[in-house]
């Protein structure tokens, strides 16, 4: 099996880490450059830093706050937020980002995608879905911040997004998002029938059990937390720790690792 990743998550506003429940009532985290640091010393493969108001708000990504993160950490960074061309990514790649995120900008303009993997590759190409589950089954798209409804279908739009260059897909259950009761395992399990390419699962962490459970039932790639790290209730080194004592592939923190 392969090694499972393990990805904080900071979500931006003006430039402060915020978390809130099903993308609502959000509350202040803490500093994205002091966070960023400190999960890379805890152990985590990657960081995703996405600013979450850029869409709805019609601007482009705080460029400054990417660029100071990415000058303190040295492990994977992927950003998202308002990117809505090849140019804004390439602005993002360059301040150090090694991966870009695409959501509202992929679902209007596709091509984006295909142009964006041709002009990076496919593996620097990231699209991201916010999915709701449908009472008459499957999930809905929601776009801008989990503001917009789409009417599209979540499992199909990711088929079309691989198809179109997407070499890693972000998926965020917004009915799970910031409960901490655990992900939407149908969803990724559904995902991961569907799509060839790495599925990053988001939204639901609550502990240890919810990360192994989503990595394992679940099929997902990485699983994405923010509320569990961000206010102290674990830490990505302890998690880590935990689910190698479960049999869950991942690497092992930096420490451990030099203690044989």
């Amino acid at each position: 099996m392969l090694t499972k990743r393990i990805i904080p998550c900071l979500d931006v506003r003006d430039g402060r880490v915020v978390k809130g429940t099903r993308f609502v009532d959000l509350r202040d985290a803490g500093d994205p450059v002091g966070l960023a640091a400190r999960y890379e010393g805890e152990g985590a493969d990657e960081v995703f830093f996405l600013d979450i108001t850029a869409s709805a708000e019609a601007r482009g990504i705080l460029i400054r706050v990417v660029r100071a993160v990415a000058e303190r950490v040295f492990i994977p960074l992927g950003v998202g937020g308002g990117l809505r061309t090849v140019e804004d990514m390439a602005e993002v790649l360059r301040a150090g980002a090694e991966k870009v995120s695409v959501n509202t900008a992929a679902v209007e303009d596709p091509g984006l995608v295909t142009r964006a993997a041709a002009a990076f590759g496919s593996q620097a190409v990231v699209v991201a879905i916010d999915a709701r589950a449908r009472a008459s089954g499957g999930w809905e798209v929601f776009t801008h911040g989990g503001r917009r409804p789409t009417g599209m279908d979540a499992v199909g739009w990711a088929c079309r997004a691989v198809e179109a260059g997407a070499g890693e897909l972000l998926v965020t259950s917004m009915d799970c998002d910031g409960v901490q009761r655990g992900y939407d395992l149908a969803l990724y399990q559904a995902l991961a029938d569907a799509v060839p390419v790495p599925v990053i699962a988001s939204g639901g962490a609550g502990g240890v059990e919810d990360i192994r459970a989503v990595l394992c039932e679940g099929r997902a790639d990485a699983a994405l937390a923010a509320s569990i790290f961000h206010f102290g209730r674990w830490t990505v080194r302890e998690v880590k720790v935990r689910l190698r004592a479960l049999g869950v592939p991942v690497r092992p923190p930096d420490d451990e690792d030099s203690a044989g």
